[in-house]
């Protein structure tokens, strides 16, 4: 065989696997992972023997397609990146991510219900996924533009929310608005709404013994103190008892 002919079946080949793989992943989208390579093959336009020439085992396409769909979203982050300035970059790309995970619930059910994924292949695209959202969030929260304790955890958690707020949601605009009130609390410009306990009068009231009288040193974590310590709450707290008992 000549090297013209083996770069055209080379080249045949590599068709014919681009091929396979988009037509399984409108296949299980739209059927969901019960769908027979057979079917996936005929939907392809190529001959059974083909797809198991490429994919020996269904699992092994869909592996193929889970990471072809990751590997995408790799791209689209790094386009993300080069084209935009970093807030309008990160929050660009993670509606792309909510609107391509739009519809591919059956690949995300067998990824949370079988234990053996993520495979070699897809560990390595879910490892390059991070990376390219870690600098996408990164850059943003330099900029100034997206809160400072907010982890690359945080914001692929709140994806996935959003990619399931969108598929439950009965309309779709109704959805995607929904997805931005979500997405919009990254942003430094929220600001948390007052509670009865940041009030002037609540502050005041928790700064003194409510026993005796005396200062409270301010406390930075949970609940605010009522009392300077365990003589005023005991002395308190019999006073309770003595006016429970009375008649």
């Amino acid at each position: 065989m000549t090297a013209a002919a083996q770069d055209a079946g080379r080249a045949d080949a590599r068709r014919n696997r681009t091929k396979v793989l988009a037509a399984a992943s409108q296949a299980f989208d739209e059927h969901g992972l019960d769908v027979s390579l057979g079917a996936i093959a005929r939907q392809a336009g190529v001959g059974a023997g083909t797809v198991y020439r490429h994919f020996p085992s269904k699992e092994i396409l869909l592996e193929a397609v889970l990471v072809r769909q990751v590997e995408t979203l790799v791209e689209a982050a790094h386009r993300w990146a080069a084209r935009a300035d970093p807030g309008t970059a990160l929050f660009g790309f993670l509606a792309e991510v909510v609107d391509r995970s739009y519809g591919r619930k059956h690949a995300c059910e067998l990824l949370t219900a079988q234990t053996s994924w993520p495979r070699p292949s897809l560990a390595a695209s879910a490892r390059r996924f991070r990376q390219a959202l870690d600098g996408l969030l990164r850059a943003a929260q330099q900029a100034g533009g997206v809160r400072t304790d907010v982890t690359v955890d945080d914001v692929a958690a709140l994806t996935v929310g959003c990619a399931a707020i969108r598929a439950a949601h009965r309309d779709p605009t109704g959805g995607a608005r929904v997805v931005r009130l979500a997405l919009d609390g990254l942003r430094t410009s929220v600001t948390k709404e007052p509670s009865l306990r940041d009030t002037p009068a609540a502050l005041d009231a928790a700064a003194r013994c409510q026993e005796c009288g005396s200062p409270l040193p301010p406390r930075p974590t949970g609940r605010p103190a009522h009392y300077c310590g365990p003589t005023c709450r005991q002395r308190a707290h019999r006073r309770r008892l003595a006016a429970s008992a009375l008649p």
